[in-house]
């Protein structure tokens, strides 16, 4: 299956000289989902994963149905002030000033091996943040898997220590 012919080409969103990859169509198809979602569980098994983490709001959408069909436990790994218990938390750099993500202190469990997965790698702030918070609360994160990754960007060498699996490259 092309699974590029499910992915909308949004050009000048959400600002001007932006191409956005729009996974929404994939999503919609059921079979096309099915498969893309199937390649990622496929690698996590590879992995021995014993949980998903994914960022907020793709991630979710992603890493969610992967952990399901694992029959492992979802992670969210959220913007600061979402989550309703203790948490541990990483401040990191955006294109246009800062942000946080935080995962309830006792979701990681020292030793767990985790795979961070989400729909997209950009320039790997965000997943970077991410395998730096899992690695500080003493999980081994043992890959990140993405449904597009923009190679241009070279988000992959903010994540060096981490095998990265992609299932399209624009």
């Amino acid at each position: 299956m092309n699974f590029k012919d499910y992915i909308a080409r949004v050009d000048d969103f959400p600002e001007e000289g932006i191409i956005f990859r729009d996974i929404t169509p994939l999503m919609a198809d059921g079979e096309a989902f099915h498969q893309a979602i199937q390649e990622i569980v496929d690698y996590a098994l590879s992995k021995e994963v014993d949980v998903i983490v994914g960022p907020e709001a793709r991630g979710f959408i992603v890493g969610c149905p992967v952990a399901f069909e694992l029959k492992k436990g979802f992670i969210p790994a959220r913007k600061k002030g979402k989550l309703p218990r203790e948490t541990v938390s990483i401040d990191y750099g955006l294109e246009y000033g800062q942000s946080t993500l935080q995962i309830h202190k006792d979701d990681i469990k020292a030793g767990q091996k985790v795979l961070v997965v989400d729909d997209l790698l950009a320039t790997g702030g965000t997943i970077g943040a991410i395998v730096d918070l899992l690695t500080e609360m003493g999980a081994e994160v043992v890959g990140a898997a993405f449904l597009i990754e923009l190679d241009d960007l070279k988000g992959r060498e903010k994540i060096p220590n981490t095998e990265v699996v992609s299932i399209l490259h624009y």
